[in-house]
């Protein structure tokens, strides 16, 4: 099976932003990989709903929605309304986050799960068996170009060892610091998907970048 491969658009370019789009239809890649910040949970801010909006319209492919906010249950019913086919809360930020979880398939979005650089896999191996995405963060969240942090690969393997015992089917997803020349090692751990931002957007040739990346 090949890996899933989600563009970061926090790495394209603003000015331009209906163009990497485009960029990102017309190339192999899988999903568009959305980061809301609020400069709260994360000490920055990014895109707010009419940015999601307009992303929306000319995106082809599944917005893979990743929010980096307190509370975020007050906002599900509107990243449905703009598209969200995935939404990844914060193990970090949710006190219920089994509900969370519930309320996000209620709304017939796939349900994903964040953990922080410092938070252990196993903290969420009672919740393992709902959701549909592990996104595993290996990097701080807040912002992009970061160095890849190398203790994530036992954390990949750690989670590709809960999905396995149990049988689980969710998607194990990595974000930060993603490249050429980790991403073979990263799929080898277990993972399933790859985030990649500034790797693919500030390179020469963003369309054969991702080819790259997809063939690991």
């Amino acid at each position: 099976m090949s890996i899933i491969l989600a563009p970061s658009l926090l790495a394209a370019d603003f000015a331009n932003l209906q163009k990497d789009i485009q960029l990102v239809n017309e190339s192999h890649a899988d999903w568009f990989h959305i980061d809301i910040m609020d400069g709260v949970f994360v000490p920055n801010i990014s895109f707010g709903f009419p940015v999601l909006e307009s992303i929306q319209k000319y995106a082809q492919k599944p917005l893979d929605v990743h929010l980096m906010i307190i509370q975020p249950e007050r906002y599900f019913e509107t990243f449905k309304k703009y598209g969200a086919h995935i939404l990844t809360i914060h193990y970090e930020a949710c006190t219920h986050l089994h509900r969370n979880i519930q309320q996000i398939k209620q709304l017939g979005m796939k349900a994903g799960v964040a953990i922080n650089p410092h938070t252990p896999v196993n903290l969420i191996e009672d919740i393992a068996h709902e959701i549909d995405l592990l996104l595993i963060m290996s990097v701080n969240p807040g912002y992009g170009g970061q160095s890849f942090i190398k203790h994530s690969y036992k954390k990949i393997e750690q989670a590709h060892q809960l999905k396995t015992k149990y049988n689980y089917n969710f998607i194990i997803e990595v974000d930060g610091g993603v490249n050429a020349t980790n991403a073979s090692q990263l799929v080898q751990a277990g993972a399933n998907a790859l985030v990649a931002g500034s790797f693919v957007f500030h390179s020469d040739n963003p369309a054969d970048t991702i080819n790259k990346l997809k063939e690991v």
